[in-house]
């Protein structure tokens, strides 16, 4: 099958969506499928033997990280180059339309999925009173799939409020070789814990943004004196949290990939995940699939993953942050409960590979080529 994978991020950037696309094309062109991703120009002009067709963007003012590449002519040359069976498009926004518009130009079926959760996010920056008309835009552009993809059935429950149609799961997937257990080592635990291994080790992983709200960690770990904060990543947010964490056992770490990456997970005590806007919540599995224990807000697909008690804990986001110190004080000082939740958080893991979720949308594609074969969309 020959697929036009359209995206407003992918390499080099670093994120959860961009690792779930990585794999995704990786898995998709090993079972001898031809994949053409259109985003943003990264300087990326292929990846596992996909074509990586980069459009020039620039800078989103909130999200500098991002670029923002609209839709011009060339795009649809591409596309007659290609050839493609199905369009996918990933959070469709800005050059997500244009993946919109030529499968309808094209006559060419069209999957597009659900990644992040933008309404929630406009609170965070002051924009609270679009959000009613954000998802207005988002079930505009949803509903001329033929299938919408999200992460987590409280996300399916969601979309379909909001009248977005023809939702379904797109199941989690994480890489267990790279996380692992047995990448723990008293060196980067050190290194976590600016030469405190000793120290109980919190550690947050992800993109340091207001919608993650990561000053809600703050009084955790004041609760906890002696326990050191390690938050691996980068972002907009940073010298404010810089600020805000100031006088704190807090290490500011930056990105770390690979393995790298996989010894923090394995190395820390505890995982905590204050935001509410995650769909899926990639580094959750990561941190499970590393054999470290995860606090998170019951929020979002958040459930989907961590069972309370068993694989982790939930705290409820709405209530006095108290629920999220007495569960992260309860760990920390429970070690047998604590290589319970270990094990079991390794074992939940290991049943989400990348090579079953990709399978599950190569099977999506397929069902919705073949309807379309049968009973060309009316768009």
């Amino acid at each position: 099958m020959r697929i036009a994978l359209f995206t407003e991020t992918f390499l080099p950037k670093v994120d959860g969506i961009v690792t779930r696309l990585r794999h995704t094309v990786d898995h998709l062109q090993r079972h001898g499928n031809e994949v053409l991703v259109i985003a943003p120009d990264g300087g990326i002009t292929e990846h596992k033997g996909a074509k990586v067709y980069g459009v020039t963007g620039f800078p989103l003012p909130l999200y500098p990280e991002l670029k923002m590449a609209l839709p011009r002519p060339s795009i649809g040359y591409a596309l007659e180059e290609f050839q493609p069976d199905i369009i996918h498009v990933v959070n469709p926004a800005v050059l997500g339309l244009s993946g919109i518009f030529y499968s309808k130009v094209l006559k060419i079926p069209l999957v597009a999925s659900y990644h992040t959760h933008l309404p929630q996010y406009l609170q965070h920056y002051g924009l609270g009173m679009l959000e009613g008309f954000l998802w207005e835009l988002l079930k505009g552009a949803h509903n001329q799939a033929a299938l919408n993809l999200c992460t987590s059935t409280a996300m399916m429950e969601e979309l379909t409020a909001h009248g977005i149609e023809r939702v379904h799961v797109w199941q989690r997937g994480v890489d267990t070789e790279l996380f692992h257990p047995d990448l723990a080592s008293i060196e980067m635990r050190s290194r976590l814990s600016q030469n405190h291994p000793e120290s109980p080790l919190l550690l947050y992983v992800g993109r340091l943004s207001a919608e993650k709200e990561i000053e809600r960690i703050k009084p955790i770990l004041e609760a906890i004196p002696q326990a050191r904060l390690a938050l691996v990543g980068d972002g907009p947010h940073r010298q404010a949290l810089e600020k805000y964490f100031a006088g704190t056992n807090t290490h500011f770490v930056g990105y770390l990939i690979g393995q790298e990456l996989g010894a923090a997970f394995a190395s820390a005590d505890a995982f905590v995940f204050p935001s509410r806007t995650e769909t899926l919540g990639l580094v959750l599995l990561e941190a499970m699939a590393a054999g470290c224990p995860v606090v998170a807000a019951r929020s979002g697909g958040i459930p989907d993953i961590v069972t309370e008690g068993v694989n982790g804990y939930l705290f409820e986001p709405t209530a006095d942050i108290q629920d999220a110190i007495s569960a992260t004080t309860r760990l920390l000082e429970h070690k047998q409960e604590r290589d319970i939740i270990r094990q079991n958080a390794r074992r939940e893991a290991e049943s989400w590979g990348w090579a079953a979720a990709t399978s599950q949308l190569q099977d999506y594609y397929q069902k919705v080529v073949f309807a379309e074969q049968l009973t060309p969309a009316v768009y």
